[in-house]
């Protein structure tokens, strides 16, 4: 494979986004106290509820609203209400709108503070330079643009990256064709000389596929199925379960 543009997805591709939100969210819970633990012990200690089942009931929440809100039913302030009332209705708190949003401002900063790449994130681009120190790279992302330029900035990839696209600031969302010829555009190529590199099949690696790009699908858990591999392997799409086997597999 030989190509003049690189383009990643950003969250759970370079920017380990899974893990700051599951340390953000069990910090914010404890940051609260005693009305979202399951109560005291015998000796007096508090129970705080299984962090990794309280991870994933929050990364359902953001599943279901971040979509809605990529789906134009809510906004973007009004997703995050939603997946703040829809955390602490089993803990019996209810929430209105202001008290929502600075819940939600609050697991923010604590979700921020945990920001950091994935390990192989680097060390990939690093490997890329390398091997072909005119590679261009750029990131294609669903969500708001000062959002996203806030993580690349924080994590220190701005110096790194030619451009950014948000969907947010665009106007069309992956795996939308539309996106992915804009930021060739942008990179002045045609899609056949950009690849694709992103952690969801469908959103990036078959989007960028279907819009004419190579896609590479980062499977970094091992979970395809079969049927998804067989999808993958029909659209001519690669699979790899770590950044760092990309460079060989462009080289």
């Amino acid at each position: 494979m030989t190509f003049t543009v690189a383009l990643f997805d950003l969250d759970d591709t370079l920017f380990a986004h899974r893990a700051s939100v599951d340390l953000g969210i069990r910090n914010h819970r404890r940051s609260l106290g005693a009305a979202f633990a399951a109560g005291p012990t015998s000796d007096g200690s508090t129970v705080w509820p299984d962090d990794a089942a309280e991870s994933v009931r929050w990364t359902a929440l953001e599943e279901h609203h971040y979509h809605r809100y990529l789906g134009g039913e809510l906004t973007f302030e009004g997703q995050r209400q939603a997946r703040a009332r829809g955390f602490v209705e089993p803990y019996g708190v209810m929430l209105n709108d202001a008290e929502s949003s600075q819940w939600f401002d609050t697991y923010f900063e604590a979700y921020r503070d945990a920001w950091h790449l994935h390990d192989d994130a680097l060390s990939c681009l690093d490997s890329l330079d390398a091997r072909s120190p005119t590679t261009r790279l750029g990131i294609i992302t669903n969500g708001e643009l000062d959002f996203q330029v806030r993580k690349v900035d924080t994590v220190g990839l701005t110096h790194r990256i030619e451009h950014l696209v948000a969907s947010g600031e665009f106007g069309h969302t992956k795996p939308d064709p539309r996106i992915f010829h804009h930021t060739c555009e942008l990179f002045n190529v045609e899609p056949a000389n950009a690849v694709y590199i992103g952690d969801r099949l469908a959103t990036d690696a078959l989007g960028a596929a279907n819009a004419g790009l190579t896609g590479v699908w980062l499977d970094r858990e091992r979970n395809a199925t079969t049927d998804q591999l067989d999808e993958a392997r029909a659209a001519g799409v690669s699979v790899i379960h770590s950044l760092d086997e990309l460079a060989g597999l462009l080289g």
